[in-house]
């Protein structure tokens, strides 16, 4: 790119002029312009003037019928401009034509919700006036423009599959928290989630819809009726002989519940599904897309010609392989087509239905996204001839574009909408200078990225195309006495073997074909956090480490406000993708580095906890308030850290002075300050901003010295804790004695080389995410594997009737098989829905991430005990990560994956069990809330064999001390949580689960009796 940039510095002058265009001055353009007769010379010297003629003629054909080649008036760049605005007009309909309303609509363009006086209820409305969530019982709002006559359609994008009434609606209607589109006499809805269409009464009607789903609203004013479409496949005429006539119009509306969400398209997009015959309600752009068709047209052309000057001929040649040179009459001629271009890629329509529809064709002959460098040509084109603010919005609505496409696509059994949409989101973050714009500007800060790594579960199996990759279904049919799935069972028949296998075939192809898709949303991970690419500003990694950040803020401050937060099904994808491209960054990097610590064994050091280089928000520390810590512990901050807290820092964030601290606490954090308002982002699908800056951090000064303990007295370094997006990338991995993220290394912290400190950072982040709200959604889909296990024990109770059903009993008998047939139905579509989920969220490979976070937090746990006081400085979520991923691995991941089988199992449970019985009445740790935790998990540990004897493993002083601390609630204190595991302990020779009665009662002495127990101390 800078080859061609000089060359074309040499041939060409750059002006900045400001032009009008339609009664207004535009910003300034590039306009590349001969400066000179001798600069003729020089940029077509090497091409004669007859040659340059037909290369302009071949790309800029005229559609006219004019004379043949021979007699063609010769072109060269002076006439190019004139020739190129005529080519322009030649189709474009006149003003007259262009301006004439349509009939049949009434309002104004472009189309938007309402929002001043179309609504009733509580609503959050996007920025775009397109997007919307319901925020009270049940709320309404209708279109700024109506139909009477004609056919019109829009589209609605489900955010989420809750209770919705979309469709239409007259003037007269009046819609209250109770009755929305669809409950009066005027407005008419289809219900995708209780599956029926509503007109004062209601019917059954449709399919079921999910998130992710597109619906086509119809309306025939011609005919008199209302059809409703889910992601283009029609439901059928929903509504006949409605309400026309003088004085009847219907608005586009919607009544939704709390929290469930949409978006509109009305026209400002392409139609997913246009339907024949049916009009959108906003114009489209005719002209401009008839323009932007003709330009793209002759781009093309470009690409697919050269010029040979040395045989004075014309080349056809492949454009894939096309290249920047720097060639001046090659870049002559595409800034002439640019100067018309440029302008348009700003536009919405015109990103998504020409270049977002080029760039995909580039793609559609499959291989590696690296084997299609013309995306990148491309993209250096971009910047080189289009101004700086063109590039930025047409790169913006190209993302917004394809997120949008990938999340609304349907699933079919190759994931091949979503593969291609992908595909190109790596393409465009591949080009260096166009990734680090989409990271500092639009990645986080207008969308929501991360819907780019999730994988929607398909809701209709049928459609999804699972009946094809799994024919053959399979569910447990023997259950222990407990009613749990036997994993190994020896009565397994041939046919049920058969069957079984043949389904296990068939997750497996399944899983095959999502792990493409997987591997493809970590590639655009790993391009986000490369750290090499300084060339162009600051690495990729630090950029997106500090929106990272962000993100999880936003997450953590905003528990009491759902529509700020990431969807938790987002979170788990997000987490897991995370998890793969960190851990290969993490061991690429350590490669070089002898000695530095694998991934496997990771840990997150404990001086991030302390140092203010990491900001925690307001989550809460073992020891309490961050502030309370500082104030309290500076003295050993000063001694074991060489940290010095700033006595002006400590009365500044005081408890006394909170409520005096929270304006400034604000002011001084621009983030947090952004937070308050609303945000320019179009949503999960919308998304007001309700944060609150942490003032603690934020506020908090300290002065460091040197982590080296020299015996002269060390040197005091001034650090001023930043605000997030402040910080650079010396800040964070430090540099010239600065150890960045790792200041303050306390003695007992080996020495020994970690990893990049900034994927230290993002590992605490991952730590943080699966707190906030990825274990939750991990219970939550073990509801499907529930549903599967309740329906084959229904079945096989059905079948065991049947069987012993008298045959003169045939009603009896009718009805059992009804029941049957049923059962044996939802199991066919359950053990399908649940190969998907197995797949995507219960894999083994997502179990062994789970088990890697937990081996994570044990080890940053161990770490920050051995810091002595300073481990009040963990943030509590450490904790509560270590014992919910033990539990998730314990109950979520079984029957298909079996804990015993994880690598270090056994050691990994002892270790669990050490931090569990030291820390539950460790006197650091004050919370009452987490204190209770470790109470219940270590109740929970010592009632499972397994978890049992890894309690017995841990060393005889640490299992003394666990008993004195059991039974000091005794000593005047509340001792009901502590008997439910002395109670366990005292059974049998110290533990439970070991005899089958109790050892004093036994004739002769069991073979173990002279094992360690805890009953013996």
């Amino acid at each position: 790119m800078h080859d061609c940039s000089n060359v074309c510095t040499t041939v060409l002058t750059l002006s900045d002029r400001m032009s009008s265009r339609g009664g207004g001055t535009s910003l300034t353009r590039r306009n590349y312009r001969l400066s000179s007769d001798s600069d003729k010379a020089r940029a077509t010297g090497i091409v004669n003037e007859k040659l340059l003629s037909d290369y302009l003629h071949h790309v800029f054909p005229s559609t006219k019928h004019g004379p043949v080649a021979s007699l063609r008036k010769p072109l060269g760049f002076q006439d190019l401009g004139g020739h190129l605005e005529n080519l322009l007009s030649e189709e474009e309909p006149s003003e007259e034509i262009r301006d004439q309303p349509v009939e049949g609509r009434l309002g104004p363009q472009p189309v938007v919700l309402d929002h001043t006086s179309g609504f009733e209820g509580l609503l959050f409305v996007d920025d775009d006036l397109l997007g919307v969530i319901g925020h009270s019982n049940f709320s309404s709002i209708r279109a700024t423009t109506c139909v009477y006559k004609g056919k019109w359609a829009y589209e609605v994008l489900i955010s989420s599959q809750g209770l919705m009434q979309i469709g239409w609606c007259t003037l007269n209607c009046r819609f209250n928290q109770e009755e929305g589109v669809g409950d009066t006499p005027d407005s008419y809805a289809y219900d995708g989630n209780r599956v029926r269409k509503w007109n004062v009464t209601t019917t059954n009607y449709g399919k079921s819809w999910a998130a992710g789903d597109i619906v086509s609203c119809l309306i025939d004013l011609d005919e008199g009726t209302i059809t409703f479409c889910l992601n283009g496949q029609s439901l059928g005429t929903a509504f006949t002989n409605i309400k026309t006539g003088p004085g009847v119009a219907y608005f586009p509306s919607i009544s939704l519940s709390f929290k469930e969400s949409v978006a509109f398209n009305f026209g400002s997009r392409p139609l997913r599904y246009p339907v024949d015959g049916y009009l959108p309600l906003q114009n489209p752009p005719t002209s401009d897309l008839l323009k932007a068709q003709k330009l793209l047209g002759y781009v093309k052309n470009v690409l697919c010609s050269a010029i040979d000057t040395q045989e004075d001929r014309l080349l056809e040649t492949d454009c894939a392989m096309w290249s920047l040179n720097g060639e001046p009459t090659v870049l002559i001629t595409l800034a002439h087509i640019f100067n018309h271009f440029a302008p348009l890629m700003c536009k919405v329509y015109l990103v998504e239905d020409v270049l977002m529809n080029f760039l995909l064709g580039i793609l559609e002959g499959g291989g590696s996204v690296d084997e299609h460098p013309l995306i990148q040509q491309l993209l250096d084109l971009f910047w080189l001839l289009m101004e700086d603010y063109e590039v930025n919005e047409c790169l913006k609505q190209l993302m917004m574009s394809l997120l949008r496409a990938y999340r609304f696509s349907p699933i079919i059994p190759d994931l091949g909408f979503q593969i291609h949409y992908l595909r190109l989101t790596t393409a465009v973050l591949h080009h260096e200078k166009s990734r680090k714009y989409l990271l500092n500007n639009v990645l986080f800060d207008v969308l929501r990225s991360v819907v780019f790594f999730y994988i929607k579960t398909p809701l209709r199996v049928k459609e999804a195309g699972l009946e094809e990759l799994i024919p053959t279904t399979w569910w447990p049919t023997h259950f222990d006495k407990e009613g749990k799935d036997e994993r190994e069972c020896k009565d397994e028949s041939p046919d049920e073997r058969l069957r079984r296998r043949a389904y296990e075939r068939g997750c497996q192809r399944l899983k095959k074909r999502i792990e493409v898709v997987e591997e493809l949303q970590v590639q655009i991970l790993r391009l986000l956090l490369n750290n090499k690419d300084k060339t162009t500003g600051e690495a990729s990694r630090y950029i997106f480490l500090n929106k990272f950040r962000k993100f999880l803020q936003e997450n953590a401050s905003n528990r009491g406000h759902p529509t700020a937060l990431c969807p938790p099904e987002y979170m788990v994808c997000f987490l897991h993708r995370l998890i793969t491209a960190v851990r290969t960054c993490w061991d690429e990097g350590n490669r070089k580095s002898l000695g530095s610590v694998r991934s496997e064994e990771a840990y997150v050091p404990p001086q991030l906890f302390y140092n203010g280089k990491v900001d925690y928000f307001d989550l809460q520390r073992l020891g309490g308030l961050l502030s309370h810590l500082k104030k309290t512990l500076k003295d050993d901050l000063a001694s074991k850290a060489n940290i010095i807290i700033d006595p002006a820092e400590i009365q500044a964030a005081s408890m006394d002075d909170l409520d005096e601290d929270e304006e400034s606490g604000a002011a001084q954090r621009p983030f947090g300050a952004a937070m308050g308002g609303a945000l320019a982002r179009p949503s999960w699908l919308s998304s007001p901003t309700l944060g609150r800056a942490n003032r603690f951090l934020s506020t908090a000064a300290v002065s460091l010295m040197t982590p080296r303990r020299p015996l002269t007295q060390p040197e005091k370094v001034k650090v001023r804790t930043l605000a997030v997006e402040q910080r650079t990338e010396e800040d964070i991995e430090g540099s010239h004695g600065n150890d960045g993220l790792l200041l303050g290394r306390p003695v007992e912290e080996p020495e020994q080389p970690l990893a990049d400190k900034s994927l230290l950072e993002i590992v605490d982040g991952i730590v943080m995410m699966y707190n906030l709200s990825v274990h939750q959604q991990l219970g939550k889909m073990v509801v499907v594997s529930d549903d599967v296990h309740e329906y084959a024990v229904a079945l096989k109770d059905t079948e065991e009737k049947i069987a012993r059903c008298p045959a003169r009993r045939s009603d009896i008998l009718d009805e059992l098989q009804k029941s049957q047939k049923v059962f044996s139905e939802k199991l066919n579509h359950l053990s399908r829905r649940l190969a998907w989920i197995n797949a995507t969220i219960y894999s083994k490979e997502k179990m062994l991430d789970v088990y890697w976070l937990l081996c994570v937090c044990i080890r940053t746990i161990e770490h920050a005990d051995n810091t002595g006081s300073l481990f009040a400085f963990t943030p509590e979520f450490y904790l509560n990560v270590a014992m919910n991923a033990y539990s998730a691995l314990k109950n979520y991941f079984s029957p298909a994956n079996s804990m015993e089988e994880l690598p270090g199992y056994e050691e990994t449970l002892t270790q669990l069990a050490a931090i569990l019985a030291k820390h539950f009445a460790d006197p650091r740790i004050v919370g009452t809330d987490i204190k209770d935790s470790l109470m219940q998990a270590l109740a929970s540990y010592v009632c499972y064999p397994q978890s049992l004897r890894a309690v017995e493993r841990i060393p005889e002083e640490q299992r003394v001390a666990m008993m004195r601390n059991l039974l000091a609630p005794y000593e005047q204190r509340p001792w009901a949580q502590t008997n439910w595991i002395l109670v366990r302990l005292w059974r049998g020779c110290g533990f439970g689960y070991r005899y089958t009665r109790l050892p004093h009662l036994l004739k002769t002495k069991p073979e173990d009796a002279n094992l360690p127990s805890l009953q013996s101390k």
